[in-house]
C-alpha cells in the first residue's frame, strides 16, 4: 500500500522520463525576418505576375529545410521572408540555400530571367513570437507600403530600428 506523500513507481518513472526528455532535448523558436534584393540591373527585376509563384517556391525551399515560412512576400526588386530557422542551420547558410535554390529556379521560369541573381548581402532581424502577426501584416502590405517608401529607405529603417545603423548628428 502506498503511503501518503509517496509517489507510485509508475508515476516516478513518468516523471523521471519527462525530466530526461526535457533535459535531454533542445527547444528553439528562432523567428527571423529576412530581406534580400535582386541585383541592381534591369535583368533582375521580377515580373509582378510571377511574384506569387516565386513566393510559394521560396516557402517550399524553407519547408524542405525544416523551417516554417510564416510569410514570403515583397516587390519586384526584393523579398521579405518571416520564417523559423531550424537550429541545424546558421542564418547565413539558411539564406544562402534559399537564394541559390530560388535563383536557379527563377532562371528556369522564362528566358527573360536567364541573367537573374540576388545581391550578395541580406538583412536578418530577430522577431519575438509576440510580434509575428505584426510582421506577417507588414510583409502582406508591401505594395501599399512602397507607395510611400522606397526599397532603400525601407531597408535603412530596418537597420536603424535594429540598432545596426545609427543616425549621425551633425
Amino acid at each position: 500500500m502506498q503511503k501518503e506523500g509517496e509517489l507510485s513507481l509508475k508515476k516516478r518513472h513518468i516523471m523521471l522520463s519527462y525530466k530526461a526528455h526535457f533535459m535531454g532535448s533542445s527547444y528553439t523558436n528562432l523567428n527571423v525576418h529576412i530581406i534580400f534584393h535582386t541585383k541592381s540591373n534591369n535583368h533582375c527585376i521580377m515580373k509582378e505576375d510571377d511574384l506569387p509563384r516565386i513566393f510559394r517556391y521560396i516557402g517550399g525551399i524553407i519547408k524542405t529545410m525544416d523551417g516554417y515560412p510564416y510569410m514570403v512576400g515583397g516587390r519586384q526588386d526584393h523579398i521579405h521572408i518571416l520564417t523559423t530557422i531550424p537550429p541545424k542551420f546558421g542564418v547565413s547558410d539558411f539564406v544562402r540555400t534559399i537564394k541559390a535554390s530560388s535563383s536557379k529556379w527563377i532562371k528556369s521560369i522564362e528566358s527573360c530571367y536567364k541573367l537573374f541573381s540576388w545581391q550578395e548581402g541580406y538583412g536578418a532581424f530577430s522577431v519575438s513570437q509576440s510580434n509575428v502577426n505584426a510582421v506577417v501584416d507588414y510583409i502582406s502590405n508591401q505594395e501599399q507600403h512602397h507607395r510611400i517608401c522606397t526599397t532603400h529607405e525601407e531597408f535603412n529603417q530596418f537597420l536603424l530600428k535594429h540598432n545596426i545603423l545609427t543616425v549621425r548628428k551633425s
